[in-house]
C-alpha cells in the first residue's frame, strides 16, 4: 500500500503573533547545555601568567580596581581570586552581566607572531561556572558578533603566541556587537594601536571594556552594551610615561525582532572621563594622559570625534 503524502499548505504565513519571545535560560539549563559544548578544564589554565604590572619596565601599570559601590559585582573564581589570566592578558568578571567589566593585554611590537585565523572554537573558562558565562544561547542564529574585548592578534607575540591566540577565544573575552555594522574607525584606531607598536618595536598596555547601563536593551534575557572604552598605557617617543582613553558610543535602534545598531561615534576621551563613566579606576594613569590635565587645569570636559587614524593623539 503506498504511503500516504501529508498535505502542505504553500499559502501558510506566520502572524508576528503566533511568535513567542526568547526567555533567559535557566543555570542549569545554561549548564546543561554548555555540557555539549566546548569548556577548556580549570587545570589547563592553571600555569598563565596574565597580564604584568611591570611590563612598561619602570612605568608600572597595576591591575585596575572597581569602586566600592561595583565591588559586590565583581564575580569570583571558584578557586579563589577576582581575575582571570590568561597568556599576556587577563579579565575580571562581572557577575550581574556574564560579561567581562574589563580586560587588560601587554603588547609586545618587537616580537609580533602573524597567526592565520582558522575555525574558530569560542569555549568556556572552567575556572568560573558556565552559568557566570554568556555563551551561545546569545549568538546563536541571528546578527550578533562575539566581538573580542582582547583583541586577537594583540596577545600573539614571543614563544607563547599560538597559545595566546586560542585563549582568546573565550566567552569571557567576548561581548555582543552586531555584524555588519560599522565598526571601521574602532578597528582603525585598534590596527593604529597595533602598528605603532609593531614599528617601533615599543610596548604598550590596553585596558578594553564595555559601558553598562541601567537602560541597556534586553535580548534573550541579556542586556546588550550601547558602548564601549579603552584606555592605552605606553611609552612616547621621548620615553615619557603616557597614556590616552578612547570611547565608542553605539547609537541603536530596536525593532520588532531585530536589534539593530545605527552610526557609530568614536572619541578620544580623557582617563578620568572613562573612570567617572564605568566606576573603574587605573591607578595613576590619568596624571599621563593630556586631555585629564587639560581638563584638570581648565575644568572643561575634553573629548574629540575620531572620524580616521588622522585624528588619534597618542
Amino acid at each position: 500500500m503506498p504511503a500516504r503524502k501529508a498535505k502542505v499548505d504553500l499559502s501558510y504565513r506566520p502572524r508576528l503573533a503566533d511568535l513567542r519571545p526568547l526567555l533567559a535560560a535557566s543555570p542549569a539549563l545554561i549548564e546543561a547545555r554548555a555540557a555539549t559544548l566546548r569548556v577548556t578544564p580549570a587545570k589547563d589554565l592553571k600555569n598563565r601568567h596574565g597580564y604584568a604590572e611591570d611590563f612598561l619596565n619602570s612605568f608600572v601599570v597595576p591591575w585596575p580596581t572597581v569602586d566600592e559601590a561595583l565591588a559586590a559585582d565583581v564575580q569570583p573564581l571558584k578557586s579563589g581570586g577576582e581575575r582571570l589570566d590568561y597568556t599576556h592578558f587577563s579579565i575580571t568578571m562581572s557577575r550581574s552581566r556574564r560579561l567581562a567589566l574589563y580586560v587588560g593585554v601587554n603588547i609586545d611590537g618587537g616580537r609580533p607572531v602573524d597567526i592565520v585565523r582558522g575555525n574558530d572554537v569560542w569555549a568556556y573558562d572552567g575556572r568560573l561556572p558556565t552559568s557566570a558565562q554568556v555563551g551561545e544561547d546569545l549568538y546563536a542564529s541571528n546578527g550578533l558578533d562575539r566581538g573580542h574585548l582582547v583583541r586577537r592578534q594583540d596577545p600573539n607575540w614571543g614563544d607563547e603566541a599560538e597559545i595566546a591566540n586560542v585563549d582568546t577565544f573565550h566567552f569571557t573575552n567576548c561581548s555582543p556587537q552586531m555584524s555588519g555594522f560599522n565598526q571601521k574607525t574602532w578597528l582603525e584606531l585598534e590596527d593604529y594601536i597595533l602598528g605603532n607598536t609593531q614599528r617601533w618595536k615599543a610596548r604598550a598596555t590596553v585596558f578594553t571594556g564595555p559601558v553598562f547601563a541601567e537602560d541597556d536593551r534586553i535580548y534573550r534575557g541579556v542586556k546588550i552594551p550601547k558602548a564601549f572604552w579603552k584606555v592605552v598605557a605606553y611609552l612616547s617617543d621621548d620615553g615619557k610615561p603616557s597614556a590616552s582613553a578612547y570611547m565608542i558610543d553605539q547609537s541603536r535602534e530596536l525593532g520588532q525582532l531585530d536589534l539593530l545598531f545605527g552610526q557609530l561615534r568614536t572619541y578620544q576621551r580623557s582617563v578620568i572621563q572613562i573612570e567617572r563613566l564605568t566606576g573603574i579606576r587605573f591607578g595613576n594613569l590619568a596624571d599621563y594622559d593630556g586631555f585629564s590635565n587639560e581638563e584638570r587645569a581648565t575644568g572643561t570636559r575634553i573629548e574629540a570625534l575620531i572620524q580616521g587614524p588622522e585624528d588619534i593623539r597618542l
